[in-house]
């Protein structure tokens, strides 16, 4: 390994647990929460139950001892007095914070009463369980869904048109029956030294800023890592990122128009002939319909719509095109639009028209470690088909045929807004999700539409927004460090071990499985929680051979690799050569899309609301206001209460070009409030080099440091760049929403224009009273 370890951890080499001193040392996985994508390797410095200190472990090939900010300051987090230390239930109205320290067994026995009455008089799917991303848990509230409660609907946290990795996984499904990875090692314990791995020649990196957000199982790192030895770099970002500035093109694109972009890429790759011959001829389908239709986007037009100079685009084009292997990265923004689909659709098409797929530096096809595949449908063959069939928005065309393991959460909120049709929804149950300050679009309606169940439970490490506003119970989660958990997100297989308490704090584990105990003992046989972790490793991962204790002494565990399965036969269900598609092959124009309706070659539209589609919009609200960038400090709407995370992230930020500063009148520093017809939020000015038409808003902002009762609510509508998004406009499949191209105005906050705050207008007076469209 190319890296300088120390010697204090070369003599601990090998050692799941050491002591040093007054210290035990513990070499395991740090899966938040609070929350992250990753299982970073780390070694905890634990005393009387408590973790002092955390470091980054060298010998983990993960992160090979690299740590955030957010894990440094670990300690801080989970030694917070601010942090839920026992069930609480509400004692006053919602909304007032009043609360009174219950017993788990009374907090259980409610729960209990609770949903057997709603599965009596409702039936159970009028319950529906939500998580949000982040942290290890995935499976683990499906599972609760599915087999205590006996409800078909499961569903992420409000999250409009499931964008976010979702559009993406289920485009990659019907185009290779796959899932792909940008090749940068990472399935290798040895890493960069794999003799098998060839570094990229190219990396594209699209619409993501992965040195921050680190999300789905990668660190940008490894980008870092492979432009320090050579790799070249193509950015598709609006922002002038820390990448983008490295980078060897950078694409400024408009937000929401990425699918343009890579159809005019794809063109120009197939006019100046540098796609690959004998990838495409042996393994792809409908190549030709594929060119015709990418050439009604060449990259004249493209460079119209996504405001970058014809040139750029092709010269971008031309770099990706002639490498001889092209690694590709691609982050949520591409699913947040309503063509996200077929964003997604172009871009995994660049990949597959230059030969990339599976091959060394290139886009690898990547499956869980050892084919433990435990994720959203979870334990939903327990569910009687009839009940199955009645999860919400299962009319749409992929949620039909199984693509898509949730329920439909703009339909859902469709259903309340009905009064409960086809059926009403009577309980909310929130684990790790706060969907007003976060995940949910168009967040105030949601605030109304979630007032109208009769029962809900929040699971979570600290009081939030959503709890405030809305629980009837409060239960509280365990931090990272408190857990006896395992995740297995492509490669490797890692687990987290418990080496600390708070509390009464639970994990999501052993909250789960002592709950389920009361309505399915026998969906639930586990004596605890880690009984009930050792058989997942022994059931669901039994290739990889190992107990969960032996794999808690490796700390993780990595899965054979190798390249070109489609050659192989390690593919298809039938073992034979080819791609797990109906065409067994790569599918440039998609098949089952076809059969399904819809358009199965890749197309563009104009964002719903856009200086071109609604021009007299435009007059009025004059930026593209694009949402939901990482940031150093916080994860989503986590670490606002810790002290050295606000210490250099006080205040919520939107960045403007200072050209656009000027012409509205205000500067770096002012406050502005940012509007739309939708509502408004306000946040400081800060100088980035954004196109002069673009203003990028932080999200996922409250205030813990605020009064918690409403109408203040921790200020959580103050600042929420989810007034102005908005919900129920998505794609022809469900899929894509227009969290990041929409239209607003700003203007500087003044006494006189701030005399009633956004919290207080939602939470008091109704609302900003707009007419939805």
């Amino acid at each position: 390994m190319a890296y300088e370890i120390s010697e204090y951890y070369k003599k601990h080499k090998g050692e799941a647990q050491w002591q040093d001193g007054e210290y035990t040392c513990t070499r395991t996985t740090m899966w938040s929460g609070p929350g992250c994508h990753n299982g970073c390797g780390v070694v905890y410095y634990t005393k009387n139950g408590k973790v002092e200190k955390i470091e980054g472990d060298p010998y983990n090939p993960f992160n090979l001892g690299k740590l955030c900010m957010r894990c440094i300051n670990y300690v801080e987090a989970a030694d917070s007095n601010d942090r839920l230390k026992w069930p609480l239930k509400r004692v006053g109205e919602r909304g007032e914070n009043k609360w009174e320290r219950i017993s788990w067994d009374e907090a259980y026995d409610i729960i209990v009463e609770k949903v057997n009455g709603i599965k009596k008089d409702y039936g159970p799917e009028s319950i529906v369980c939500m998580e949000g991303t982040g942290r290890n848990v995935i499976w683990q509230v499906p599972y609760l869904c599915y087999a205590a409660f006996g409800s078909p609907n499961f569903t992420l946290g409000f999250l409009s048109g499931e964008s976010c990795s979702m559009p993406r996984l289920v485009t990659e499904a019907v185009t290779e029956g796959e899932f792909t990875f940008g090749d940068y090692s990472a399935h290798f314990p040895d890493r960069y030294e794999n003799p098998n791995w060839k570094l990229p020649e190219v990396i594209l990196l699209w619409g993501q800023n992965a040195i921050i957000s680190n999300p789905d199982s990668s660190l940008g790192h490894w980008i870092v890592e492979c432009m320090k030895r050579g790799s070249k770099l193509i950015v598709v970002d609006p922002m002038l990122t820390w990448l983008a500035a490295k980078a060897d093109i950078w694409l400024r694109v408009r937000p929401g128009t990425d699918a343009a972009l890579a159809m005019a890429m794809n063109d120009v790759i197939i006019k100046e002939d540098l796609y690959d011959h004998a990838f495409v001829e042996k393994w792809c389908h409908g190549f030709d319909d594929f060119a015709e239709r990418v050439a009604t986007m060449p990259p004249e037009r493209a460079a119209e719509i996504c405001w970058i100079p014809k040139d750029t685009i092709v010269e971008a084009a031309r770099l990706y095109g002639k490498a001889e292997r092209g690694a590709g990265t691609w982050g949520v923004s591409v699913d947040m639009a309503q063509c996200g689909i077929s964003a997604a659709q172009a871009i995994n098409a660049l990949w597959a028209i230059c030969g990339n797929l599976d091959k060394p530096g290139g886009q690898s096809i990547i499956r869980y470690a050892f084919d433990q595949g435990l994720a959203y449908d979870y334990g939903i063959e327990i569910l009687p088909p009839e009940v199955t069939a009645k999860r919400i928005g299962m009319d749409l065309p992929l949620k039909q045929f199984g693509f898509g393991a949730t329920a439909h959460s703009d339909t859902l909120l469709k259903v309340i807004e009905a009064g409960g049709v086809p059926y009403p929804i009577k309980m909310f149950w929130f684990q790790s999700t706060n969907p007003i300050a976060n995940m949910g679009a168009e967040a105030p309606r949601l605030y109304k539409a979630i007032k109208t169940a009769d029962f809900n439970v929040v699971v979570d490490m600290f009081m939030t927004p959503t709890a405030v506003a809305f629980a009837d119970l409060v239960l509280p989660c365990a931090m990272s460090s408190e857990r006896w958990s395992q995740r297995n997100w492509w490669m490797p297989t890692a687990s987290i071990r418990k080496v600390a308490s708070y509390y009464e704090a639970k994990s999501d584990e052993q909250l789960i499985l002592e709950l389920g105990k009361r309505f399915s003992p026998e969906l639930f046989p586990w004596k605890d929680d880690k009984e009930w972790i050792d058989w997942i490793i022994s059931d669901q991962t039994s290739k990889m051979g190992m107990t969960f204790d032996e794999l808690c002494d490796v700390v993780c565990q990595y899965e054979d690799f190798e390249y070109y399965k489609y050659e192989k036969g390690m593919l298809r269900p039938d073992g034979k050569p080819g791609f797990n598609t109906p065409t067994g092959k790569v599918e440039l124009k998609l098949s089952l899309f076809e059969a399904w309706g819809l358009d199965p070659l890749p197309w563009y539209q104009e964002p719903p609301e856009s200086p071109y589609s609604t021009p007299e919009l435009h007059k009025k609200y004059p930026l593209v206001l694009t949402t939901g960038h990482r940031s150093w400090e916080f994860f989503h709407s986590e670490h606002r209460q810790l002290k050295l995370n606000r210490e250099f992230h006080p205040d919520p930020m939107i960045k403007m070009n200072p050209e656009t500063a000027a012409k509205f009148g205000v500067k770096e520093g002012d406050w502005v409030w940012v509007e739309n017809y939708r509502g408004r939020f306000k946040q400081k000015v800060k100088y980035e080099m954004l196109h002069p038409g673009v203003v990028n808003a932080e999200h996922g902002w409250w205030f813990p440091e605020k009064e918690a009762a409403e109408p203040s609510l921790y200020g959580v509508f103050d600042s929420n760049c989810n007034n102005l998004t908005t919900m129920c406009q998505n794609g022809p499949t469900g899929y894509g929403a227009p969290y990041k191209n929409q239209l607003c105005t700003v203007y500087k906050v003044t006494e006189e224009n701030s005399k009633i705050m956004p919290t207080e207008q939602v939470t008091r007076l109704g609302g900003f009273n707009y007419v939805q469209k």
